[in-house]
């Protein structure tokens, strides 16, 4: 595949999934008084999950379509009168947001199962707090397009602990309880996961192995329509004779 060809398939992508997570956010808030009471605040978390989600990624992809559009991915702005790279401020701002949204999911864990974080969550809680932290120094350099080596390694491991350690709280609890909406939402997580992974740690040798960026993103898209069909229109909503008007 060309260049140009890969431009094209990724800008197409951004604006779909943009459209997509922003329409699943919106359905969510409209439609919220469709969730049953017992399951209001593991909907009320989700919705704060993908609204944060979607702002992130309006940064991450939506800075790459207007770099694309402008010319160059090393196009930048003037902020605070230093110029900032488009790029790099989009993923700073995912990076931001995607650590929250883990933090998130680990208190959906917590609500949806009703089990005390123990030694493990914390240790989850904890890691949230290093990788904010780890995203502060300037040798992360978000002004680049491609993440610098080692740091790109050092500020993504303790992510990777967030996402793969509650995505094995969800399975484990999950499968025990037969929740299948939620054995879906870990093996999503894990799925985003194996598709991250390998751009974490090759993309700056095999600039292509970014592309394994669109099904990590479809996972996180899947998990979203499956929280939102079984809270809002599977048996966690509330039964339609129920159902009252605002």
């Amino acid at each position: 595949m060309s260049e140009e060809s890969r431009m094209w398939m990724e800008i197409v992508f951004n604006i779909g999934y943009l459209v997509a997570i922003w329409a699943l956010v919106a359905l969510m808030m409209v439609q919220r008084d469709r969730v049953a009471p017992a399951n209001r605040n593991v909907a009320r978390l989700g919705r704060w999950m993908f609204f944060l989600l979607a702002l992130g990624d309006t940064g991450h992809v939506g800075f790459r379509v207007w770099a694309y559009a402008s010319g160059s991915l090393e196009t930048t702005m003037t902020l605070l009168g230093r110029p900032v790279g488009l790029v790099g401020l989009g993923a700073l701002a995912t990076a931001v947001t995607v650590t929250i949204f883990y933090v998130l999911v680990l208190v959906m864990w917590h609500e949806r199962f009703r089990k005390p974080y123990g030694w493990f969550g914390y240790l989850l809680f904890a890691a949230a707090a290093v990788r904010l932290l780890v995203m502060i120094p300037g040798w992360n350099q978000w002004n680049n397009v491609v993440p610098p080596q080692p740091w790109s390694t050092v500020r993504n491991l303790p992510l990777m602990l967030m996402g793969l350690g509650v995505a094995y709280l969800i399975l484990r609890d999950a499968r025990a309880g037969h929740d299948h909406t939620f054995t879906w939402v870990g093996g999503f997580i894990v799925a985003s996961y194996l598709f991250y992974m390998p751009v974490i740690f090759f993309v700056q040798q095999l600039p292509t192995v970014g592309m394994l960026m669109i099904p990590k993103t479809l996972a996180y898209v899947g998990i979203a329509v499956i929280l939102y069909r079984d809270l809002y229109f599977g048996e966690g909503a509330q039964p339609a004779a129920r159902l009252q008007p605002r």
